[in-house]
Order: structure tokens, then C-alpha cells, then sequence
């Protein structure tokens, strides 16, 4: 099973689960340069959902579907 916590940590280490290249590469860039951080993961249950991070590191959030 997933675990939040091993998601998170997944987040943090640059895993940015399934995002297209340009989105890889985009987080690749704000790491460097500041700015958003942007991921994707699925959970057991194939449900879709989002970590994100502001660009000064101050909130990560995690958006399910029905919070988008």
C-alpha cells in the first residue's frame, strides 16, 4: 500500500511520479531557480492525485480530484 509518508518523501527526493517531461523538467528548473514543485502519483486505488510545493518552500499541499 502507499503510504503518505513515503509520498512525501518521494516528493522531497525529486520523484515526480508521472508527469510529462516538460513538467520533470520544469521542477528540475525551480530546484535550481526557485519556483514551484509539482508532482503526481496514483494510489492503490488508481485515484490521481498532486503534491505541491510553493516556490519559497513555505506549503506543501496534497489535492485529490474533487479539490482541484
Amino acid at each position: 500500500s502507499i503510504n503518505a509518508d513515503d509520498i512525501l518523501r518521494r516528493h522531497q527526493r525529486g520523484d515526480w511520479g508521472e508527469l510529462e517531461k516538460t513538467d520533470w523538467d520544469a521542477n528540475e528548473h525551480a530546484l535550481k531557480k526557485g519556483g514551484r514543485l509539482f508532482s503526481s502519483y496514483r494510489s492503490v486505488q488508481n485515484v490521481k492525485f498532486w503534491i505541491i510545493t510553493e516556490w519559497d518552500r513555505s506549503v506543501t499541499t496534497i489535492l485529490l480530484p474533487m479539490d482541484y
